[in-house]
């Protein structure tokens, strides 16, 4: 099961009002009508080693195989050197030299819109510079419209990467980044980076020991 939405958040299937009275981070959001989408993700998206100026996948990769990934020590010497750096433009430098990423969206043969091969059905989304990481990870977490696939620090440690389903048989890739950063803006106050609107958008890897992903993927049936 993908996200649930209200259903006014979807620009195809506008058939209420608008969300109104957008509330602070730590209060519930009201209930709203939702469409259950029931699409399930492909399982593979495209993986990339260092450095981001390379655009060739080296292999495919689940959405399990990254969790180990981030919560093993793969990445950790290179995410504690990116955040000691204080230097802004230091240490984007540093992080696209030392960093493997993915393509979340699907699975290219380059990492340009033009090149896609299959859309994994999965979005990934950037919350940067935030005062308190740990609290909207549990808000997203619990927000009764979003079931994460995948939700963990960014490199510099001041931000969040949530992975969540998306639909393509209810609308596109930018139809769906449109509705869920109206929900998001509407109902927390907060902003989610414009780049999750590109289908290839590539995401970094750092080391986060506390990386939530969504218990359907620890099954033995999954």
């Amino acid at each position: 099961m993908s996200i649930l939405l209200p259903q006014t958040t979807i620009p195809l299937l506008i058939t209420q009002p608008m969300i109104a009275n957008p509330k602070p981070m730590n209060i519930e959001p009201n209930n709203h009508s939702m469409i259950e989408v029931l699409d399930e993700p492909s399982k593979f998206f495209s993986f990339y080693n260092r450095p981001v100026k390379n655009t060739t996948p080296s292999k495919d990769i689940t959405i399990l195989e990254v969790y180990h990934l981030i919560k093993g020590n793969r990445y950790q010497r290179q995410t504690e050197a990116l955040r000691a750096i204080t230097d802004k433009k230091t240490a984007q430098a540093y992080k696209a030299e030392q960093f493997d990423y993915i393509t979340p969206s699907g699975t290219f043969t380059k990492r340009t819109v033009n090149s896609l091969i299959h859309h994994s059905n999965l979005m990934v989304l950037d919350f940067d510079n935030l005062d308190d990481v740990m609290g909207l990870k549990k808000v997203l977490i619990t927000d009764e419209y979003f079931e994460p696939d995948l939700i963990f620090k960014s490199p510099s440690g001041n931000g969040l990467k949530m992975i969540v389903t998306i639909d393509l048989q209810i609308g596109t890739h930018l139809d769906w980044f449109i509705a869920i950063t109206y929900y998001v803006r509407t109902t927390y106050l907060m902003e989610v980076d414009k780049s999750g609107k590109d289908v290839s958008r590539c995401c970094f890897l750092p080391f986060d020991p506390d990386a939530y992903i969504n218990p359907k993927y620890l099954s033995d049936s999954f």
